[in-house]
């Protein structure tokens, strides 16, 4: 589909799209983003159902164009207390150094929007214009509640199996997320091969393959790299790497300091952080996990409980090299300014182009 029809759909002006990212998009940058004629974007899967609530209300008291809200859709967590334990130990060494104790015993801290009948009411009351599912679908039952609705549905896929699921499942568009994408990497099974295509492979692929639209996310950051995607055939280009050092994400000072450092230029996909594949900037946690084998790492999001822990103690004594600094390839062409300022800044290079 071209890029006119689905920013029609939507009522947008640019074919750029705010990542949502879980803990780092705030309601002030989804409402910049959206008010200047993009797609702003809020990440609620670390939110319980009043934490999701209050950021949606806040974003539509700041707006009143469309904006996408992003749902996790992993299975729920299978416990192994010989696992868990072994990760404690793994990492008391770390608390140690840091003058902490690290947690007795793991948490699930994230549930799954697959089956959760609250969080689904909540976006059936608050309707915002688009809900977007990240690593596989929810029920059949709540994909339909959600289009009855008049909800647009997007949906992540790393593969053109993936993008089959969605398609048949009756998504509205195809969220193309190539390998060098920064933060959690959308695939549906951790368990199952994966092909590591690239963002431009991907969308040329998906966008070949289905009469749907596709969506690239995948180290895009400046108007070239949207437009060059929107040349193999996608609709938009989503972007969240971009937007992390605008004054309105809530990435800490450490993840901005280190976005503009070397390690921009080496960032690693890690399972340490939080149990499923994520792409990092180079830091004290990635080095530490290096050589971890994956069965000696918890599920998702147990992992991320101690990993949370430890980038807690770590700020407490001024050490930001445990955070979550999640970062895609494009990570060295990071420029700092306001989001709106950066979405103005982004269709004029793609006026450009």
């Amino acid at each position: 589909m071209a890029a006119g029809v689905l920013l029609q759909r939507i009522g947008l002006e640019w074919p750029i799209f705010q990542a949502p990212m879980a803990g780092t998009s705030t309601p002030a940058m989804a409402a910049a983003v959206s008010n200047a004629g993009a797609l702003g974007a809020l990440g609620i899967a670390a939110e319980n159902v009043e934490g999701a609530g209050r950021m949606i209300r806040a974003t539509q008291a700041l707006t009143n164009r469309p904006f996408n809200v992003n749902v996790f859709c992993h299975r729920p967590a299978i416990f192994n207390a010989a696992v868990e334990a072994g990760w404690i130990e793994r990492l008391r060494p770390e608390f140690t150094a840091l003058g902490a104790e690290p947690p007795t015993a793991l948490r699930e801290i994230y549930t799954t929007f697959r089956g959760n009948a609250a969080m689904t009411a909540l976006l059936l009351e608050l309707r915002p214009a688009i809900v977007s599912f990240h690593f596989g679908l929810p029920g059949e039952d709540q994909v339909k509640a959600l289009k009855q609705a008049g909800i647009l549905l997007f949906g992540s896929a790393t593969s053109i199996a993936e993008a089959s699921r969605l398609a048949a499942a009756g998504i509205d568009a195809i969220v193309a997320q190539g390998y060098e994408a920064g933060g959690h990497r959308g695939v549906f099974d951790t368990s199952a091969a994966d092909d590591r295509l690239g963002t431009m492979a991907l969308t040329r692929l998906l966008a070949r393959r289905f009469d749907l639209p596709v969506i690239a996310a995948g180290a895009i950051m400046d108007g070239a790299g949207i437009n060059a995607a929107l040349k193999l055939g996608a609709a938009a280009a989503q972007m969240g790497t971009a937007f992390v050092a605008c004054p309105e994400s809530a990435a800490d000072a450490g993840y901005r300091a280190a976005l503009a450092s070397e390690a921009a230029n080496h960032t690693v996909m890690t399972r340490a952080i939080s149990g499923r594949p994520a792409r990092c900037l180079s830091n004290r946690f990635t080095r530490l996990a290096q050589s971890v084998p994956d069965a000696e790492i918890p599920d998702y999001p147990i992992t991320y409980d101690l990993g949370k822990a430890l980038h807690a103690a770590g700020k407490a004594k001024a050490e930001f090299g445990f955070g979550a600094q999640w970062a895609g390839q494009g990570a060295p062409l990071s420029r700092p300014m306001p989001a709106a300022d950066l979405v103005r800044l982004l269709a004029a290079e793609l006026k450009c182009t």
